[in-house]
């Protein structure tokens, strides 16, 4: 989404037109993203303000993939220290798990970090303290920035970092470039790899994890990633942005 569909609140394009013309040519979609900030459903609605008309079946974020990861791990209830926003926060809840305050947070069993908005010292001073004795650690995504309109901001990737830094441990990751989001995402379809085209602006997540799991992929460039790094990655087609891919 950030980088091929908006970047922050601005639309990239004239996503009502190239949505129906995506539909005009008979292909299905979802989407897959990193960002867990938002509930399938807060997508739904900023596509719809955007002219977009989806269900929240065609949004696949890390935020889902980290609870169904931990729900292979933990049961119910197992208590979780989170960084992160309501995406993640409902998504945790859903898979039954107690998203503790930072007051609460030694009691944690699990340690979730995503971006965070409102990420303050105590977090991650938190977090840190967690993650050195031991307790398990995972992560949406490692994306270092984030794309706006001004440019990009420090992702999760860059606060995560933080945390990589102060105790030498690498965490568990959700999003892509590991192939969980790309999997489910060809669940929903119900589409094989070799139909399936995985379209994206990162080289090192996007087009990565098409590539991880044998899916033709697109690279556009109207998000993070330059031209001239694309012959590193060898996507299947380079496009100006997502109309010009469905033109």
């Amino acid at each position: 989404m950030d980088g091929v569909i908006w970047k922050s609140d601005a639309p990239i394009g004239d996503l009502p037109a190239t949505f129906n013309r995506i539909r005009e040519r008979g292909l299905k979609f979802v989407f897959a993203t990193n960002n867990g900030t938002k509930t399938p459903e807060e997508y739904q609605e900023k596509l719809r303000d955007l002219g977009v008309e989806v269900e929240t079946s065609q949004v696949v974020t890390s935020a889902l993939g980290i609870a169904f990861m931990l729900s292979q791990t933990f049961p119910r209830g197992t208590k979780v220290f989170m960084i992160g926003e309501d995406g993640i926060r409902v998504a945790l809840e859903e898979k039954g798990f107690e998203v503790l305050s930072v007051e609460n947070a030694p009691q944690a069993q699990a340690v979730v970090m995503g971006i965070d908005r409102g990420i303050s010292f105590q977090k991650i001073a938190e977090a840190t303290l967690l993650v050195r004795a031991g307790i398990p650690f995972y992560t949406t995504n490692t994306d270092r920035t984030f794309p706006t309109p001004r440019g990009e901001i420090p992702g999760s990737g860059a606060w995560l970092s933080v945390v990589t830094t102060a105790t030498g441990v690498q965490p568990n990751v959700a999003g892509k470039p590991f192939p969980y989001l790309m999997e489910l995402a060809l669940e929903r379809l119900g589409t094989t790899k070799e139909e399936t085209l995985v379209v994206g602006d990162r080289l090192e997540t996007d087009i990565a994890a098409g590539q991880a799991v044998g899916c033709p992929t697109a690279f556009v460039l109207s998000g993070v990633s330059k031209l001239e790094e694309a012959a590193a990655w060898k996507p299947s087609i380079i496009a100006d942005d997502l109309w010009k891919l469905v033109e």
